[in-house]
């Protein structure tokens, strides 16, 4: 049994997805708290032998059942979340615990980090966790990660005990099929094509920094199903233990990825530049772009989607369709 914790969330979903359709696998505990009306929607598509609530994971991990590996996909994503005490409880004391579990009973731990551990990117954006402790987030989102990130490297550091694989994957910008009950959060490829059907322009922040014009802030957009496929080849085919980015190591800007939408859409695009909200300033990244070396390194070859490619996929087969799950 394969458990996929926030395995109704987007990412989640979509390794579950990767794994029956690539990998033959129905033997999944989907683990989730649905807090949207319509995020069921994310799994109707798929095969799995149950479904738990968050709540009922430890309990039921406590009964003994065979458990291959734990694939923990859920979080508060939010980078707008202020309450810090629920960012502490879900994102860090359940990943402890989790972690715990997989090391006791010597099985894999496969983890979401986020790229919104690197802040405003003047460390960069390399993978080195020897520099780690330099971070700086911007959010208390990316701080719950990067304490994770620490605490996981102080384990090992200290000679713990540790599960015998463990990877945490830095998420960059990730957009594609089962984001639709992120909201506010969702992608902005996602709410491109929904301004765009409604209102026939789409609006995109206006640049409050000097040498970037208007819409070209720029940032590692990354294909969902290119996520999804390297957390499941280090699933299946192991691999060395720590902590890797999942990007393209290709930075675009918001209005290549705009425009790209609205051609997908067969239309010509159409582009409205607003001001950025007083909540996101001093805390919003103009720039990310993930350092692949380490990723390619430890045997994950396989080419991502380009923007054009993942946009026309994500467009043409699920948001232009009546049934735009995966």
């Amino acid at each position: 049994m394969i458990v996929i914790t926030g395995g109704a969330g987007m990412i989640g979903s979509m390794i579950a997805w990767h794994l029956n359709t690539h990998a033959g696998r129905d033997d999944l505990m989907i683990v989730d708290r649905l807090h949207h009306p319509e995020q069921w929607q994310n799994l109707v598509h798929r095969q799995y032998a149950q479904y738990l609530d968050k709540d009922e994971l430890a309990s039921w991990l406590e009964q003994g059942h065979k458990v291959e590996a734990i694939i923990h996909m859920g979080a508060i994503s939010a980078t707008t979340e202020r309450d810090f005490n629920k960012l502490v409880q879900d994102n860090i004391h359940f990943s402890q615990a989790l972690w715990q579990y997989c090391a006791d009973k010597g099985i894999p731990f496969l983890y979401a980090s986020s790229a919104a551990t690197y802040g405003g990117g003047e460390k960069g954006y390399v993978d080195d966790e020897a520099s780690i402790d330099s971070l700086r987030p911007l959010n208390g989102y990316g701080y719950s990660k990067q304490f994770f990130d620490q605490w996981a490297l102080r384990q090992v550091r200290t000679q713990q005990a540790v599960p015998p694989q463990w990877q945490g994957f830095k998420f960059f910008n990730v957009y594609g099929p089962n984001e639709y009950h992120k909201e506010r959060m969702a992608s902005v490829a996602f709410h491109t094509f929904n301004q765009f059907r409604e209102h026939g322009t789409v609006k995109l922040f206006k640049s409050h920094i000097e040498g970037y014009a208007d819409g070209m802030q720029l940032r590692d957009f990354v294909y969902v199903k290119d996520a999804a496929a390297v957390v499941v080849h280090f699933l299946l085919q192991g691999g060395a233990s720590g902590i890797y980015n999942i990007g393209t190591g290709k930075a675009r800007a918001f209005r290549d990825l705009a425009s790209n939408v609205m051609t997908s859409m067969g239309k010509t695009p159409s582009i409205t530049y607003i001001d950025m909200p007083q909540d996101l300033h001093g805390k919003y990244q103009y720039f990310t772009e993930a350092s692949m070396q380490k990723l390619q390194a430890a045997g994950y070859t396989s080419a991502f989607h380009t923007l054009e490619e993942g946009v026309r996929d994500y467009v043409q087969n699920y948001l232009l369709q009546a049934d735009p799950y995966a």
